[in-house]
């Protein structure tokens, strides 16, 4: 097998369905180590029977990313095993509840918190050091036009999201002078579970592929990528292709 992520290493968080599992999917057959990473152990085992059948390889990781001392072990596991990163893809997120934020319970507050954004941070600092060892380390966050449409309700979604932009940037810039590119996507409207919850009634026909997405994934991913501290806008791209 042969790509043009031809024995790249590459974690990918929220690797089990969704636009996590279509990445997975898509780099594992340009020929990347996959290391998949989800709460879920079955639905793991289900992507990477996938891949095997592209003739990928594939490393399955099951844990809550919100469990900073399991990240630390994990980052740990791959120094040890690998010696470096060449792709980190932290996708899993969370949409929280939709709801005015003076009602909105501490706890769920606290839990979006937790994986849109301190997930996020502990995974820079535990991958930053073995993506500095790769001679093209990529890191690709997942973020949200909510971000900055303020709309109400959505603020604990749209409040993380923008956090991660910010972190985004600054660990953009902190990298500059590094062989380290640090990107993140905009999808737009995707055809997930978390896409249908936040809008029950939407016709899911009319909806991005989490597939169509990946093209776009591999272009950040890959060493030749130049890009760096952007939000590139999934639609975007499309309409300039």
């Amino acid at each position: 097998m042969s790509g043009r992520l031809q024995d790249r290493l590459a974690v990918i968080t929220g690797a089990s369905r969704g636009i996590g599992r279509a990445v997975a999917l898509g780099m594992a057959a340009e020929g990347a180590h996959v290391i998949l990473v989800s709460r879920t152990v079955g639905a793991l085992e289900e992507v990477d029977d996938e891949i095997r059948k592209v003739g990928g390889k594939a490393t399955l990781v099951p844990l809550d990313i919100t469990d900073g001392d399991a990240i630390d072990r994990l980052g740990a596991s791959v120094f040890e095993r690998w010696g470096k990163l060449d792709i980190m893809v932290a996708n899993a997120g969370t949409l929280g509840v939709l709801t005015p934020l003076s009602h909105l319970d501490p706890k769920d507050w606290d839990t979006t918190l937790a994986l849109n954004v301190t997930a996020n941070w502990r995974m820079i600092r535990s991958f930053e050091p073995l993506l500095k060892r790769s001679d093209a380390g990529r890191a690709i966050f997942v973020t949200s036009g909510a971000a900055h449409k303020c709309r109400p309700y959505w603020g604990p979604y749209a409040i993380t999201k923008a956090a991660l932009d910010t972190m985004m940037k600054t660990w953009a810039a902190e990298c500059e002078k590094t062989s380290i590119r640090i990107n993140s996507i905009s999808p737009g409207p995707v055809r997930t579970a978390m896409r249908k919850k936040a809008m029950p009634g939407e016709d899911p026909s009319t909806l991005t592929k989490p597939a169509d997405l990946v093209p776009l994934f591999l272009e950040l991913a890959s060493p030749d990528c130049a890009r760096h501290g952007e939000i590139v806008e999934y639609r975007k791209v499309k309409a300039d292709a």
